[in-house]
């Protein structure tokens, strides 16, 4: 997604697939911007190449969504003058368009004499000069930038435990607390300016595939040395995404045993074991672990952490806080069913197990800020 944000943290299923499955992929006659897939209600609007999408798993009103999405399309429309992908890609920071509505809010309120007094400034208008993004005047006590690598990684593993395909799509997020208008220089351990230098590198070097960039960063710099030259915006923001496609082993690896017991009792074993480093702990862990829709009081109990039954998702969900590199946990599970569904074969058919976690200070790309110059 271009800009995405998730208020209550519910969302347990992958919106870009589900949404284009549904929608951007399906025949025009059997599309409708209001549908329901696996629990979730999803409303959208379309303008141009650009949808906006809610997603909600209570019970809502979707005309009031709908009204709020065309008020949010009016709000781009007067800020971009034509929403389109690219035109979405230029708002630097959310505070910018905050700016925007509050001042255009005090616009409706004035005439024409206070109007000039209450001019839209030039990090809205893009008039201030080479930097619009940053205002002047910036001023702090104490000078400090912040930096943080994240990266999601997208993992498909077989049942033999080979992965049979794997992506890294990560973010580099900085927040910036500088005064005046400082200009830094970013290095990367970037295999292509390595090679293109012939300098020798220390440690690894990662080859960076669809790199895209805040509009704050000179990219005639970036593509002639490959150096990120940038006045960065105050405050927090992402100054690059990219994405890695290689192949990597599962960090928090699962085996699951799922054995039949008469027609109807159906017990699982699994075991979770942590291939990371010993150095390295992975944080709010969460296994999600599929069941029959129809399955009847499902009872588990594990080695480490906690785990609860979610109906509504037909899943069992192991929550585990912290799980060191090297350790292994386990859990026991069992279920009954409908004897309907005695002879049925995808009973124990083996469903994809979804582990979501974190782990702090660590890339699993390799990838790496080599310096940070501020001048």
């Amino acid at each position: 997604p271009l800009i995405s944000r998730t208020y209550r943290g519910d969302l347990f299923i992958d919106v870009p697939s589900t949404f284009a499955k549904r929608v951007v992929d399906e025949e025009e006659s059997a599309v409708t911007p209001v549908f329901e897939e696996s629990g979730y209600t999803f409303i959208y609007t379309r303008v141009n190449d650009v949808y906006l999408l809610m997603v909600s798993r209570v019970n809502c009103n979707p005309l009031t969504h709908i009204t709020f999405l065309r008020r949010m399309t009016s709000i781009f429309e007067s800020y971009m003058g034509h929403v389109n992908e690219e035109s979405v890609k230029t708002i630097s920071s959310e505070k910018v368009l905050k700016e925007y509505i509050t001042q255009e809010g005090l616009i409706q309120l004035f005439d024409e004499e206070e109007l000039q007094v209450k001019a839209l400034p030039p990090a809205v208008t893009g008039i201030g000069g080479a930097t619009p993004w940053r205002l002047p005047g910036i001023k702090y006590r104490k000078n400090e930038v912040f930096l943080d690598v994240v990266e999601n990684i997208n993992l498909l593993v077989g049942q033999d435990g080979e992965t049979l395909s794997s992506e890294i799509i990560g973010a580099l997020k900085m927040k910036v607390q500088l005064s005046g208008m400082p200009d830094l220089k970013l290095g990367l351990n970037d295999k292509v300016f390595f090679d293109a230098t012939g300098k020798k590198p220390v440690g690894k070097t990662v080859e960076l595939e669809d790199i895209k960039f805040h509009q704050c960063v000179k990219l005639n710099r970036f593509e002639s040395d490959r150096v990120i030259s940038f006045v960065p915006p105050d405050g927090d923001f992402e100054l690059m995404t990219y994405r890695l496609n290689t192949k990597i082993r599962p960090l928090i690896h699962v085996e699951a045993v799922v054995t039949r017991h008469g027609t109807s009792r159906v017990e699982m074993q699994l075991k979770a074991r942590s291939t990371c480093k010993k150095s390295s702990t992975a944080a709010f862990v969460d296994i999600q672990i599929p069941v029959p829709i129809d399955a009847d009081k499902p009872e588990a109990k594990v080695s480490q952490g906690t785990i609860k039954y979610v109906p509504e998702q037909a899943m069992l969900l192991w929550s585990i806080k912290n799980f060191p590199g090297g350790k292994e946990f386990g859990c026991r599970l069992q279920y009954t069913l409908p004897s309907v569904r005695a002879n049925d074969p995808s009973v124990t058919s083996r469903k994809p197990i979804c582990v979501k976690f974190e782990i702090p200070y660590f890339t699993a790309s390799g990838f790496q800020v080599r310096y940070l110059k501020v001048t």
